[in-house]
């Protein structure tokens, strides 16, 4: 879906990034268009807010335009060429650049009716291209190990000081799990399939998967990272290669993780909820390993799971950013949306609504706050025909994995395809 979607985007945006809503209100009255992704219960709370805003703002009117992740960027990538794009978009860290590149979106530093102060700098930076602010942060998290303390218990030891711990810990950790638990459980889930794994790796060695236009890593710390994966399924500590890659497109009530074949896995800090309620177990948050066991070098980052953009040719920035100051400076907005899209990233909005929090989403609030001060400024966006990265990602760890190929040429191999689709957008 993401091929297709790239495709058409980058094949539409080619033609003028020109739209906007028009004002049909009459008495002055504004409507703007506003378009979003996403499940039924998004929808829901998303037109909650809405209503809310409009109340507070009679005067302004908000058309929601909302569907399926599927069609979302082809639609978009059409509306935008054909001048009609909506005022308000819900943005993808994955074609920010892309649009934000072909001047089909507005700097919202330039606009007086938002106020960022409310963010810190790090996830201000994530929306952050070329000098201006063109995605504001819809909701924060982190990638993380999800440990499964029933499966610690199980196996008779006890959860690690993520503080200090190392890849080497790690490793140690997860083939002693393995040992003392059932045929069929492991200690920990393969990470050789996330793209966002290697970023922290890639991190760790003082390197980046993205540079400004093309990647920005070594083939040889990319080497590492498979070699470290080998070592983890060749000593037991993680599954066989069939069950890994399995995992990897597998539905996620069906993966590792959610159904208690792994002690720890690695996912982002807002979907603990779901895997708490998939595998019926309270599910605990720990910081990646690091290379030198002081948690300041473990390359954790803030990411954004979505941005607000607003359309460089709406006829309405100022009300346009109205609009996002109310859903990311509101309490009221705060309480409706809750952590539908991750976190809000603003503190003082997550804290007035800790109470309402389910006790996982509380949890992944206090991490949040907690790893606060040893984050570093977020990676490279992806840049323009980076879309396929994951599927390009998991095709060579597989044949890895599968020993078809070595961990050298693996990484090589991949480093000059990924290099040859971002050269070539």
């Amino acid at each position: 879906m993401i091929r297709a979607a790239a495709g058409g985007a980058s094949a539409v945006l080619l033609l003028a990034a020109c739209g906007g809503a028009d004002d049909t209100a009459d008495g002055g009255d504004v409507t703007l268009r506003f378009t979003w992704w996403g499940s039924d219960v998004r929808h829901q709370v998303t037109q909650e807010m809405i209503e809310a805003f409009e109340a507070e703002h009679p005067g302004i009117t908000v058309e929601g335009e909302f569907g399926e992740w599927s069609g979302y960027w082809d639609k978009l990538a059409t509306q935008v060429a054909a001048g009609d794009a909506p005022d308000i978009i819900q943005m993808d860290e994955l074609y920010l650049r892309e649009y934000a590149g072909r001047d089909a979106l507005l700097d919202l530093a330039t606009q007086d009716a938002l106020d960022t102060t409310t963010y810190d700098e790090s996830t201000l930076a994530t929306g952050e291209f070329d000098g201006g602010i063109y995605g504001l942060s819809a909701g924060v998290n982190s990638l993380s190990v999800f440990a499964n303390p029933a499966i610690f218990d199980e196996a008779g030891v006890e959860l690690p000081d993520d503080q200090t711990w190392t890849w080497e810990d790690f490793r140690e950790l997860a083939a002693e799990i393995s040992e003392q638990t059932p045929d069929g459980v492991y200690g920990a889930a393969s990470f050789s399939g996330a793209e966002s794994a290697f970023t922290v790796w890639a991190r760790q060695h003082g390197e980046s998967l993205y540079g400004e236009d093309d990647v920005a890593f070594s083939p040889g710390t990319l080497a590492s990272f498979y070699e470290f994966a080998l070592e983890l399924e060749e000593i037991g500590a993680a599954p066989p290669a069939t069950r890994t890659v399995e995992d990897y497109t597998i539905a996620i009530d069906q993966s590792l993780l959610a159904t208690n074949k792994v002690a720890m896995g690695f996912a982002w800090s807002n979907q603990i909820h779901a895997y708490t309620e998939m595998s019926g177990e309270d599910m605990v948050l720990l910081r990646m390993p690091s290379q030198t066991g002081a948690a300041t070098d473990n390359g954790a980052f803030y990411k954004s799971s979505m941005f607000w953009s607003v359309s460089s040719r709406t006829e309405h920035p100022e009300e346009a950013a109205m609009f996002l100051d109310f859903i990311v400076n509101s309490e009221e907005a705060g309480q409706i949306l809750l952590a539908e899209r991750a976190l809000p990233p603003n503190g003082e909005i997550r804290e007035a609504i800790s109470e309402q929090l389910s006790d996982a989403d509380k949890h992944a609030a206090a991490f949040i706050e907690d790893i606060a001060g040893e984050i570093e400024g977020p990676p490279a966006p992806p840049p323009v025909g980076a879309a396929d990265t994951q599927q390009i990602f998991q095709r060579y760890s597989s044949e890895v994995l599968f020993e078809r190929t070595s961990p050298e040429q693996g990484a090589q191999s991949f480093a000059d395809e990924l290099s040859s689709n971002l050269s070539s957008s």
